[in-house]
């Protein structure tokens, strides 16, 4: 079979071996694959939802073939280049690259590395003054990414979610888990796939951002009802060892009259990893720990790692069931890294999430053991997997190998609790997670920016990571306070980055502090404590400073969760740059230091030491008043604002009423 055909609502080009399918997936939107095997699978891994019937229109002619979904249009030339354009105005919107004689690289390029699978390229054109946003998480500091090289890949910090929001008025979601790079370059886009069987991508359109972040929730699935404990604040460290130390810590801030909404028992409170359960000696009555917490109103979450140690009581039994990932050569262990028992370091194995089996016995050790206590909030921490060294051709996964599939393991990771978690009964679940895949908003994922630096050079860039990430689907979430690495509580350098950070983080979707601080004089480096991490643990200005932040998002928390619910129906995210809610302000465009939490507040962090003032700008088309004194200013403008120590600059817009100061 040669050219183009109709088959049912869907457009279809052949020549040459390879098979091209465009069909309507979802409002204003369309699904491409591409094959140069026997015909398109339909049996891989998929996280769009079964689109709706919506009214498409095919047209074959001797010139090409047009298929129209809506506002979105894609068109097909007898060669098979692919070029989407609005439908009402003709504009072009993203087209493939056209091939030069001289080169003759095709726009989608298949080479075969191992029986079904192929390296794959595909190239799109580039267009000047185009931006680009989402794509996960990243530490790069940058909000546009125009000019990036991203990894597509797992990794401690980097979050991998393969969805570009583009300000030519497009979303596209690289519909494919395996390794590979995206290179957002001036002379064209690049999309790679080390290994697949096949071409997988999603686009739609959209006439407002809003509008294509509700496209894409539709497609890939809304974010869950967000439970009300969830807005307040959350208590974290590392670690707390013992029973009695954490529960000393939740009595103290309730001794203080402070609000405290969660707090954490982190990693190492286990008997070994894998076991997935408390060690006795340490942690003696659970089920008491959380019904006193309850009584205070405070929710406890539990660190959850998906390791296994080869003396655990569960190895051998996963092992014979074939509920680990494997590797394709070599030994199977996966991590060097300590346990409760032997002490130091210990090789680990890793379940493999995308079996579902195993996903079932995970939940059934933590259902059994946790659960059944009274815990229901869980942290999925080191879920990428975090491996060394990072080497995801040597996996061999449930689902395949791991250049084809790694990239899913945490959004199938998170499913597994998620549905467990419902069969039991639970509503509004959250998840706190490292790792993320497009989806995964959809099973209660809550992300984490990871193990960063104690720094205003990291800080800086959690900005632009979280609007990112709020970009790429995942509405819920958050930074360690202060940051995760380095931080001494006695250094004034660092307790006026901590206030800078708290600041910062009571306008996060998530407000939450952790970090491993100064370890005590002779502990060992990751199963000891870490220096104190409690807000009154800073001095009393800092202490003073935080304790007013507390308060402040206890007084925002039913504009928090009027923006969580707008997430939950619209997939909008709370936390968004300017161009979101002003796409025809330019000024916007390029601002990256400063965002909206929700529709009537504008917040412009302090995010250099030692700054007592910063500029801000103020989006046209509206009046903003400072939260603080009252004043009032046309928007179009930038600002100088006044932001001593105790200060963050907030801006309410037009006649917006939040309560930001304690009346």
């Amino acid at each position: 079979m040669q050219g183009f055909r109709q088959q049912k609502n869907m457009l279809l080009w052949e020549q040459n071996h390879e098979l091209v399918q465009i069909a309507p997936w979802g409002r204003d939107s369309l699904r491409v694959r591409a094959t140069v095997s026997t015909g398109i699978r339909d049996d891989l891994l998929s996280i769009l939802y079964p689109p709706a019937e919506t009214d498409t229109q095919i047209t074959i002619g001797e010139e090409g073939a047009t298929i129209h979904n809506g506002a979105l249009t894609a068109s097909i030339s007898p060669e098979g280049i692919i070029r989407f354009s609005n439908t009402a105005s003709g504009a072009e919107l993203l087209a493939e690259e056209q091939p030069l004689r001289a080169t003759r690289l095709p726009p989608r390029s298949f080479k075969a590395v191992h029986s079904d699978l192929f390296h794959l390229e595909a190239r799109f054109r580039a267009y000047d003054g185009e931006r680009f946003y989402g794509l996960g998480q990243h530490q790069h500091g940058l909000l546009d990414q125009k000019g990036c090289t991203i990894d597509l890949v797992q990794r401690n910090t980097e979050v991998s979610i393969p969805f570009l929001f583009s300000s030519r008025g497009y979303g596209f979601l690289w519909h494919n888990p395996g390794i590979g790079r995206v290179e957002l370059g001036n002379n064209g886009t690049r999309w790679v796939a080390q290994a697949t069987p096949q071409l997988d991508y999603w686009i739609t359109t959209g006439a407002t951002p809003a509008e294509i972040m509700e496209h894409y929730a539709d497609a890939t699935g809304h974010p869950s009802e967000f439970p009300e404990w969830a807005a307040g604040f959350w208590q974290c460290k590392l670690r707390y060892r013992t029973q009695d130390e954490l529960l000393s810590v939740a009595r103290e801030y309730k001794q203080r009259g402070l609000p405290l909404s969660v707090i954490v028992i982190d990693f190492f409170h286990w008997t070994l990893q894998g076991d997935w359960r408390f060690d006795p000696d340490f942690w003696p009555n659970p089920a008491g720990m959380v019904a006193e917490l309850e009584d205070m109103g405070v929710k406890l979450m539990v660190s959850i790692w998906p390791s296994i140690n080869p003396l655990s009581e569960n190895f051998l039994i996963m092992q014979q069931r074939g509920l680990l990932i494997r590797t394709e050569r070599g030994l199977p262990a996966l991590m060097s890294f300590w346990d409760s028992r032997p002490e130091g370091p210990v090789s680990v194995h890793y379940y493999d999430s995308t079996n579902p089996e195993a996903r079932q016995f995970i939940w059934e050790q933590v259902r059994e053991h946790y659960y059944r206590l009274g815990i229901k909030i869980w942290w999925l921490d080191a879920c990428e997997p975090e491996m060394f060294p990072m080497d995801p051709d040597n996996l061999r996964f449930h689902l395949g190998n791991g250049l084809a599939i790694a990239n899913a393991y945490p959004l199938l990771h998170e499913r597994g609790f998620y549905e467990g978690m419902c069969e039991a009964g639970e509503t509004a679940i959250l998840n706190l997670c490292r790792s993320a895949w497009a989806g995964s908003q959809r099973y209660g994922a809550a992300v984490w920016s990871g193990d960063i630096n104690s720094t205003f050079e990291a800080l800086q860039a959690q900005v632009c990571a979280g609007l990112n990430i709020g970009l790429s689907g995942i509405p819920w979430w958050t930074t360690d306070i202060g940051g995760f690495y380095g931080g001494e509580p006695e250094s004034p350098a660092f307790r006026e980055l901590l206030i800078r950070w708290f600041q910062y983080g009571t306008f996060c979707p998530l407000f939450r502090l952790h970090g491993y601080r100064v370890a005590e004089p002779g502990e060992s480096t990751m199963p000891g404590t870490g220096g104190p991490n409690e807000v009154w643990s800073f001095g009393d200005e800092a202490y003073a400073i935080i304790k007013d932040l507390l308060f402040l998002r206890e007084r925002l928390r039913p504009y928090t969760l009027e923006q969580m619910q707008l997430a939950h129906e619209k997939g909008i995210p709370p936390m968004r740059p300017l161009f979101f809610d002003f796409p025809r302000d330019e000024a916007c465009a390029t601002l990256d230091d400063q965002f909206l939490f929700g529709p009537d507040l504008l917040v412009a962090p302090v995010l250099t030491a030692g700054a007592r003032r910063r500029e801000v700008y103020l989006p046209t088309g509206t009046t903003w008043t400072d939260a603080w004194s009252g004043q009032t200013f046309d928007g179009g403008q930038r600002i100088v604002a006044e932001a001593p120590l105790d200060c963050i600059p907030l801006y309410l817009r037009a006649n917006a009423q939040l309560p930001i100061r304690n009346a």
